[in-house]
């Protein structure tokens, strides 16, 4: 029996709020999961992954589903702000014990990837992402004739899958940062981001998907390159993030479970 709260606000000014799903023999000792949904920063929301977060919570972990800011209303940096504000509530909340910032993980979804991979490299918790796009300076510059829409086939006819996927991969981009800036655009790459605290991290993509796989290599030998390791885990097909998610939820948690397991 998973017990489910609701609405729990984190900013009053925002009017964000998380869902927390309790193990039923939840304790003290209950490891903390963040689960960061997906939607390309424009959709998506918390209920849309209740039945993942039920599942997270008979898995053994405390799991909080917040919600953030999203776009067009509210542009970059405005989710990765959120997700830092949640953190910092989180770890100050009675939700959690003192010193319990080792006891955190986290899984992301998509975008929710990477927003997770930002927190994990300010904060260290173990992360796995499913699908996280990492690159978006580098691709637009390389897609100028790209048409960007959330539904290119009803939009302009296309039934190209790759295409399909550029053409949304470029909307849902453009939509979050709200310009073509490459100095913005640069920004919200994840090798801009602060790693000085990134963890232990495992990466799970598709061989052709939304998320170019080139890119996910790229951002790998990126970490290496300071020394930070990455598990990534490439499996068959074309699925994105929450397509796949179900499947490999048990590899995911193993090696959070792991991870946990050697840092006690």
């Amino acid at each position: 029996m998973v017990v489910i709260k609701n609405n729990v606000v984190y900013d009053e000014g925002k009017k964000l709020s998380a869902d927390v799903y309790y193990p039923n023999d939840t304790t003290s000792s209950t490891k903390i999961l963040i689960f960061w949904h997906g939607g390309g920063w424009f959709r998506g929301n918390k209920k849309s992954v209740k039945n993942l977060g039920v599942d997270l919570a008979n898995a053994g972990f405390m799991t909080f589903i917040p919600e953030y800011s999203l776009a067009p209303a509210a542009t970059f940096p405005a989710a990765h702000d959120d997700a830092l504000h949640f953190v910092n509530w989180l770890i100050k909340s009675d939700y959690t014990d003192k010193d319990d910032a080792k006891n955190i993980v986290q899984i992301g979804a998509s975008v929710g990837g990477t927003m997770a991979l930002y927190v994990a490299g300010k904060y260290g918790f173990p992360t796995v992402t499913w699908s996280a796009p990492v690159e978006y300076s580098t691709w637009i510059k390389n897609h100028p004739d790209v048409k960007a829409s959330p539904a290119a086939k009803d939009d302009f006819g296309i039934t190209d899958p790759q295409e399909i996927r550029n053409s949304f991969y470029k909307y849902f981009t453009l939509t979050y940062t709200g310009t073509d800036d490459e100095r913005v655009l640069q920004k919200l790459d994840a090798r801009s981001y602060d790693f000085t605290n990134l963890g232990k991290l495992m990466m799970i993509n598709s061989a052709a998907e939304l998320t170019p796989i080139s890119t996910v290599l790229d951002f790998v030998k990126f970490l290496a390159q300071k020394n930070l390791g990455t598990q990534l885990l490439v499996i068959p097909g074309h699925g994105h993030a929450m397509d796949y998610g179900a499947d490999y939820l048990d590899e995911s948690l193993d090696f959070l479970y792991q991870t946990i397991k050697r840092q006690e």
